[in-house]
């Protein structure tokens, strides 16, 4: 297919956009489905999705394109700039296919599913329904950054296969396979773990520099934002537990919910960002977890690009996978659950004994204690930082058993005592913490975990963010509020919670450097030791408030 620019051309040549078209077997009219990505046409989402022609013999013409710059297609790949454009453009080439209905949808997860909000928002009249899946909606607060801190892991391990994609499409070989090598086994050992030196060299153009000099939200980020102001397209939103842009999802679907009349259905399984099945991490959630979503989508399109009916219109809108039942359960609606807090407290060796910390609905001093506020210190050794494992950031994703990190001395644990009755979350934990630092700047990871009967520690949901602390010669504390990754779990009688509070999560998150540098220039000799103090008790009462659903 050969598709204008935006501007009709590039110095007078049209920039070809190449696709592989698969059809049904048969005579007759068919709706398209649609999917532009930029690794690879012949993948076609593969890791999450059957294969196009699984969706062809279900009676659609399945078009996988190479976005512009990639595979085959023409032009120069420019991160999210061209989709707009390009989408609308492709939309309205496929209605027109040979067999064609004129009745566009679209499908596609991460960047695909970006795609498909870029050429959402150009309207174009043959696109009727959509299916994005872990989509980073607001690139900045749903990708690039997490409440200022910035993941490291996934972040840098994208720009690098981005980046290893493009000397492959030059043919570049040195750059390619110093690319692919530390896309593989990511240089954190450079002077700035953030800035390694060989995406410096074989990369200067990569999108992530830019991320890196830009940790705030600004204009920049704004003019990323697919703009759906004006959109009212049926969408069937996908997501995982412990998927980075579960966030994302939310806000889309939120958003789409409260401002437009067309159906909107929400998914979220118990799955990282791949695959979508039943093992997630060191946990079977057992066989309702392996992916539904191939038949769901076929059913969304056969709703509104064959106007079948659907069961779908008879089943609440929201269905969320519930850990620990290991079910599917509908919801009319995203919880709105009002938070229950749990407060904090120990003798202030919650650091050092597992059963000092304690997690309590119920507000308290310790006997003997003065009304003055009790104390907990985190020394953060950049020498030795809490490594992360598992959680939305982490790679692997997913649960994990978290018991030997835990034991460590910088990390704060607070445990509720044995649940007498089963406990139900659904919905955002919000972490309120009253802290001080003696550095210009600090992070926090917060984790919450179930405690099985026997011993292990697994990992639910977990947040990070970066506090700056400009005014260091106040002696008192500041209120940080940390909302955590939300979730859906139920605990059985006789487990236990467990909020665990850190200066550090590394691979996962960059580590802070204490100096106030951005979180993409923090260099590694400059690290200092930072003192974390937190405080709890009746005068900074500090807490984890959750999400409790009626049981």
């Amino acid at each position: 297919m050969v598709l204008p620019s935006p501007d009709g051309e590039v110095e007078g040549k049209a920039i070809h956009l190449d696709a592989d078209g698969y059809y049904p077997i048969g005579e007759g009219l068919f709706p398209v489905l649609l999917m532009r990505q930029p690794y690879g046409r012949a993948i076609a989402s593969t890791v999450v999705y059957a294969h196009p022609t699984w969706y062809a013999s279900h009676g659609y013409i399945v078009v996988i394109q190479d976005v512009r710059g990639r595979g085959t297609s023409g032009g120069e790949f420019d991160l999210f700039c061209h989709e707009a454009d390009d989408g609308y453009a492709t939309v309205q080439w496929a209605a027109n296919l040979p067999q064609s209905s004129g009745k566009v949808g679209m499908y596609g997860f991460s960047y695909q599913g970006m795609t498909q909000l870029y050429a959402a928002a150009k309207q174009p009249s043959a696109l009727r329904a959509i299916a994005p899946a872990m989509v980073g909606y607001d690139l900045y607060a749903d990708w690039a950054y997490e409440n200022g801190a910035l993941p490291l892991q996934i972040g840098l391990g994208w720009a690098l296969q981005l980046a290893a994609e493009t000397a492959r499409l030059k043919q570049d070989a040195v750059a390619y396979q110093a690319l692919r090598q530390a896309a593989h086994a990511l240089p954190l050992g450079d002077a700035v773990p953030a800035r390694p030196q060989v995406l410096k060299t074989y990369a200067p153009d990569s999108f992530f520099h830019q991320w890196l000099d830009r940790p705030q939200p600004d204009d920049y980020w704004q003019a990323l934002k697919p703009d759906l102001a004006e959109v009212d397209l049926p969408m069937l939103h996908i997501g995982g537990w412990y998927d980075p842009y579960l966030r994302g999802d939310l806000r889309l679907y939120q958003q789409m919910v409260s401002r437009g009349s067309a159906p909107q259905a929400l998914w979220i399984g118990p799955w990282g960002h791949l695959p979508w099945s039943r093992r997630v991490g060191a946990v079977d959630f057992g066989p309702e977890a392996d992916s539904p979503i191939d038949r769901l989508q076929i059913r969304w399109f056969d709703r509104f690009l064959k106007d079948s009916p659907s069961e779908m219109v008879d089943q609440a809108p929201v269905q969320l996978f519930v850990m620990g039942v290991n079910q599917w359960q509908g919801r009319d609606r995203w919880p709105d659950n009002p938070n229950q807090p749990f407060y904090l407290s120990s003798s202030g060796l919650a650091g050092m004994r597992e059963d000092d910390g304690l997690l309590s609905p119920h507000l308290f001093q310790l006997q003997g204690q003065p009304a003055s506020p009790t104390e907990d210190v985190i020394v953060h050794d950049p020498w030795r930082p809490v490594p992360s494992l598992g959680g939305h950031c982490g790679l692997p994703s997913g649960p994990f058993a978290r018991g030997a990190i835990d034991s460590r001395s910088d990390v704060l644990t607070y445990t509720t005592a044995p649940l007498t009755e089963g406990l139900t979350l659904v919905g955002t934990a919000i972490a309120t913490l009253y802290c001080r630092a003696d550095a210009l700047s600090f992070d926090l990871s917060v984790v919450l975990s179930e405690l099985y009967g026997d011993g292990r520690v697994i990992n639910l949901t977990q947040g990070q963010c970066r506090v700056n602390n400009p005014d260091m010669a106040n002696p008192g504390p500041q209120k940080v509020t940390l909302p955590l990754q939300p979730t859906a779990c139920t605990l059985a009688p006789g487990h236990r919670l467990r909020l665990s509070v850190a200066s550090s999560c590394f691979p996962a998150y960059a580590v802070n450097s204490g100096t106030g540098a951005r979180p993409g220039d923090c260099a590694q000799i400059d690290h200092q030791i930072v003192t974390v103090t937190l405080a709890h008790g009746p005068v900074y009462p500090s807490c984890v408030k959750l999400p409790l659903e009626a049981e």
